[in-house]
């Protein structure tokens, strides 16, 4: 049984919220399966039934939760909208999110590099040459790098200087994520020279390097996603 401590009722319904998700995440209990009735959360977590159907509306306001009438409430999503906007952890063929948004990827990251290039400034440009190593490290010592890799690319994104481009950062790091965790470090000494390749270009103002570097670095994880999707439907 879980202990919530004596608090407000708003901030109750906050922190009861957060340890509701904690604890669909825990179990786990998996995208399509019921959560417990409300009789079962309030004594597992020792609070009124209110305050459950308080949390829940946050979850389901949050697309984590959806209430079925008669059947009860579902998990469809361990994604909040907030990180994940347009839903796309939602959908069920991973293989074709992961190439559709490669071809977005392809769309756009080549012309940030070159913004990037054209417009990071020396702290920025210090700051990308250590998330470029720190990504290098964890993947040599075959750690998990994905967080790494994500905030590297968004870093890429931030250099560019643009404000519109920053807003499609959580879109591009649903990119980063997807592929990440489909190909699980296949690409070990290709990311790293293309990371590197990136780097080097965005630090000296080559945006054309830049570009022709991101491209490289889409390319071979592209190559990568093809190949194994071909495997998966043999």
């Amino acid at each position: 049984m879980y202990h919530i401590e004596k608090m407000g009722n708003r901030q109750l319904g906050s922190r009861l919220e957060e340890e509701l998700m904690n604890y669909i995440l825990r179990e786990p209990i998996e995208v399509g399966k019921k959560i417990p009735n409300e009789f079962d959360l309030a004594e597992k977590f020792g609070v009124g039934r209110s305050t459950i159907r308080e949390a829940v509306k946050g979850l389901v306001t949050k697309g984590i939760l959806e209430v079925r009438r008669g059947s009860g409430t579902f998990v469809v999503s361990h994604h909040s909208l907030e990180e994940d906007p347009l839903g796309l952890t939602r959908l069920e063929d991973k293989y074709k999110l992961a190439l559709e948004l490669f071809e977005l990827r392809l769309m756009l990251e080549p012309e940030i590099a070159s913004l990037a290039a054209q417009k990071a400034n020396e702290e920025e440009k210090l700051r990308l040459k250590e998330l470029c190593q720190e990504v290098e490290e964890l993947y040599s010592n075959e750690v998990d790098h994905l967080a790494k890799d994500v905030e590297f690319h968004t870093h890429i994104a931030r250099c560019s200087q643009n404000r519109v481009v920053e807003m499609l950062i959580p879109l591009i790091n649903s990119a980063v994520i997807t592929f990440g965790s489909l190909t699980n470090r296949k690409l070990k000494q290709e990311t790293i020279d293309t990371h590197r390749e990136v780097t080097e270009s965005i630090i000296r103002g080559d945006s054309v390097g830049a570009r022709c570097a991101m491209i490289m670095h889409l390319t071979y994880n592209r190559q990568m996603l093809v190949k194994m999707m071909e495997e998966h439907e043999e």
